[in-house]
């Protein structure tokens, strides 16, 4: 049975808004009392409802966490649980909880407005965010606290966190180059999406910057995940590169996969580097060459910055960016350059 702040009220023989006082840390309520009500609820393992409470008070102590991909997706990529798992564990450090919206792209357009005008979450973290995505003028529109993770371009009065990514590329394709590497194909992240178009510019600097041409051949479209990864290396190795930058670890291990099924080796054949230094990248055999984001350290400091833009009712933009560093392993054949 679901107790209620009534049923509490009845058995101490109190008024409910005294078991509410009690409840809330009121000090004008007898301690003779406020220890009635105190064993009543200690015996009966009562949980004050608290959104209800929140509600009441204008607060909730919740933020949402949108990421508006498949579901599927959320599940699968590592990205995700690593950041996920830093935004929940620094929330619950500063005593508030998460509320992860789960749904399809186009169904979480839609539905937006009832997490934004519902009342039960302080505020919101968007990450992964396409380019042309409403949710921005639904968040603007609501004047909640928001806090996007990955930088938009049209919008940069607004508050976000984001990598280096541009730089991350350069540097990872720079690498490639310096080994001896001509033919350096990529399979690029979304070109609708902020990370997978300053990727792609990081790739076309590096070439650019040693009056290398842009191979359209070796240019593929990817969209972050393992299968693009696959289909993508499988367009890519009738061109013969010697080497290939993917936009993500997880599309760059898909791409190795492929390499070794046609019967060629990495790196002897072609080198493969990624992004993000996911658990995986150090496992695998060749282990990979990747740049490293920070991304449970993005996701918790997002959380913290958030929180204390709710708490301080600031409204100046919080911007940071965070630095990318490449990790040199075994799949780019080049480790003590």
């Amino acid at each position: 049975m679901t107790l209620t702040l009534e049923d509490i009220a009845d058995m101490c023989g109190v008024s409910r808004s005294t078991v509410s006082r009690v409840i809330n840390g009121d000090l004008n309520v007898s301690e003779r009392t406020r220890q009635v009500v105190l064993d009543v609820i200690q015996k009966y393992n009562f949980q004050p409802n608290m959104a209800a409470r929140g509600l009441a008070k204008g607060h909730t102590r919740i933020l949402g966490l949108v990421i508006p991909k498949g579901v599927q997706a959320i599940f699968e990529e590592p990205f995700f649980a690593m950041l996920i798992k830093g935004v929940s564990t620094r929330c619950n450090a500063l005593d508030y909880s998460v509320m992860l919206w789960l749904a399809e792209p186009d169904y979480e357009r839609r539905m937006i407005t009832k997490i934004l005008y519902n009342g039960l979450v302080d505020g919101v973290i968007v990450a992964s965010m396409l380019m042309d995505d409403t949710i921005i003028d639904s968040l603007q529109q609501s004047k909640l606290p928001f806090m996007l993770i990955g930088r938009h371009p049209a919008h940069s009065e607004l508050s976000y966190l984001d990598v280096d990514n541009r730089g991350g590329a350069f540097q990872a394709v720079t690498h490639l180059l310096r080994s001896g590497r001509r033919r350096v194909a990529t399979i690029t992240g979304l070109q609708n999406m902020i990370a997978g178009i300053h990727r792609y510019q990081g790739y076309l600097d590096a070439l650019h910057e040693r009056d290398l041409p842009v191979i359209p051949e070796l240019v593929a479209e990817g969209d972050f995940t393992d299968t693009s990864g696959y289909i993508s290396m499988q367009r890519l190795l009738p061109h013969k590169p010697d080497a290939v930058f993917a936009a993500s670890d997880t599309m760059a291990m898909a791409a190795m996969q492929v390499i070794q099924k046609y019967g060629l080796r990495v790196p002897d054949d072609i080198a493969v580097v990624g992004f993000d230094d996911i658990p995986e990248a150090s496992r695998i055999t060749p282990t990979l060459t990747t740049v490293r984001q920070p991304i449970t350290r993005i996701g918790a400091v997002a959380a913290e910055t958030l929180i204390d833009i709710i708490e301080t009712g600031s409204t100046l933009p919080r911007q940071m960016v965070f630095p990318a560093e490449l990790v040199v392993r075994n799949s780019c054949g080049a480790v003590n350059l």
